[in-house]
């Protein structure tokens, strides 16, 4: 099975993907991470010398790579993964795969961002809290369409990673 994880970025899903991939035996593999490796540089590095229309198109053909050739692995998606192209419809169409929306409130979202702002080039100019409570939920409100469809929904709110994974278990099994 393919456990494919989606949700905003500082939801977890990295950090739940390699927790829940030790507990499972499973393999881990995050998206980006991907990409740059069989790409040959940064997904920064895309975005600026061959722009987001290519970097969608390549994330597509990725994911349908691994969803193809994949078994017993935790996938990270991209915040924005789900969103484009036919993703979320293929992520549901594979019949050996489990979309799982780590949730995360604005508040929570706002409190896990301010931590790392510098190392998030979309967030890195936003200078207040405010301004970043207004761009997150801006982002949540046209993604929710896509995160809402997840074959499980996990929220990570005011819970340790412990609890999100015990939970999250409970759901799958």
């Amino acid at each position: 099975m393919i456990l494919i994880l989606i949700g905003y970025m500082a939801s977890g899903k990295s950090t739940l993907g390699r927790i829940l991939s030790k507990k499972l035996n499973y393999d881990f593999l995050d998206l980006d991470d991907y990409i740059e490796n069989e790409e040959k540089t940064t997904v920064s590095d895309i975005f600026k010398s061959k722009g987001e229309i290519y970097f969608r198109k390549a994330e597509t053909k990725y994911l349908m790579h691994i969803l193809e050739n994949k078994t017993n692995l935790i996938v990270s998606l991209g915040g924005g993964t789900p969103c484009y192209n036919n993703n979320m419809s293929l992520i549901l169409e594979a019949k050996h795969a489990k979309s799982i929306y780590l949730k995360a409130s604005i508040p929570t979202l706002v409190t896990r961002l301010n931590k790392e702002k510098s190392k998030r080039p979309l967030i890195a100019h936003i200078e207040t809290d405010e301004l970043l409570t207004e761009f997150i939920g801006k982002h949540l409100f046209e993604r929710n369409q896509f995160y809402s469809q997840a074959n499980i929904t996990v929220s990570t709110d005011n819970k340790t990673e412990t609890e999100i994974i015990e939970d999250l278990v409970l759901k799958l099994f």
